[in-house]
């Protein structure tokens, strides 16, 4: 897949995964909810009062009878309730509604109540289409995990991996990123780069084809490639880049989305039992309908 239509296409085909929405009590995520219903492709579950989610699809145009609704008048207990229902198996993917990313994170994290597995670590995938470049781009982490440690950067490039996969990619190109293709022993994320190369060379990463340290002009851009004469499985041609650190990624992604209009993005936390869609409270309608379809496309 190439396209978040082709992804929707897909999901029509396949049973309906069951959303449950956290305090989904504002406008872009009730809408974005409805319009992946209309789409085929999840039934609907909201979190919140009752009476604000009425108001809000009276003023939208929305028919409040095409969600599940269960009224929890307060913001916390709502998440609560919202990751309740997804660890009892009532439904197959949680989203973020109007509340803040610490609350929601902190209830999918609760060891008691929430969505961790034993030594699971949590990450944050996003999904990236432009038209300048010719296929879905799979980047994290942007928003979890803010200095990943080596053992924290072969989880993340697993769950990149896993996601490609996901989109039908049966041996997705996975780069390291840094800030350069050269090897630099005083460069951290250099070093790194170079374990966790050798590490996919030798199966302890799977799945992928993998190479790094790459800079990011020789991840995406084959004439950046020919003329650094670089020769690499990857370069030019990544589906995945894996980012040093969170700024670098934060900023990947919403330099996209600030200044490249015509770019399409999802996002959603992996590593949890079930897909966690994450994103921005400020992100538009179809941002929020797009991770929707990538967390759905992902759910077990």
């Amino acid at each position: 897949m190439k396209s978040f239509e082709e992804i929707f296409e897909q999901l029509r085909s396949q049973k309906k995964k069951r959303l449950v929405a956290a305090w989904a009590v504002d406008d872009h995520t009730i809408t974005a909810v409805y319009k992946a219903i209309e789409k085929g492709i999840v039934d609907g579950i909201l979190v919140g009062k009752e009476s604000q989610i009425h108001a809000i699809c009276h003023e939208e145009g929305i028919d409040p009878k095409a969600f599940t609704i269960v009224n929890v008048e307060q913001e916390l207990p709502a998440i609560a309730r919202a990751v309740e229902m997804v660890r009892n198996g009532q439904g197959d993917i949680l989203m973020k509604g109007q509340c803040s990313t610490d609350k929601y994170m902190r209830a999918i994290l609760n060891k008691e109540t929430g969505l961790l597995p034993p030594k699971a670590v949590l990450s944050h995938v996003s999904v990236l289409t432009h038209p300048s470049y010719p296929k879905f781009l799979i980047i994290g982490d942007m928003a979890v995990i803010p200095a990943p440690d080596l053992n924290q950067k072969v989880a993340i490039a697993k769950y990149l991996v896993n996601t490609a996969h996901a989109l039908g990619i049966a041996k997705p190109k996975l780069a390291f990123l840094a800030a350069t293709e050269q090897m630099l022993p005083g460069m951290p994320a250099c070093v790194d780069a170079a374990i966790l190369s050798k590490m996919a060379d030798r199966n302890q990463i799977s799945g992928c084809i993998a190479d790094g340290p790459l800079a990011l002009d020789v991840c995406l851009s084959p004439e950046a490639v020919a003329i650094k004469k670089l020769q690499s499985p990857v370069a030019g041609d990544a589906d995945c880049i894996l980012f040093p650190n969170i700024e670098s990624a934060n900023v990947m992604y919403k330099s996209l989305t600030q200044l490249s209009p015509e770019s399409k993005q999802a996002a959603i936390v992996a590593g949890a039992s079930a897909p966690c869609v994450l994103s921005s409270r400020a992100d538009s309608i179809d941002t929020k309908l797009n991770s929707i379809a990538l967390a759905a496309v992902t759910a077990k």
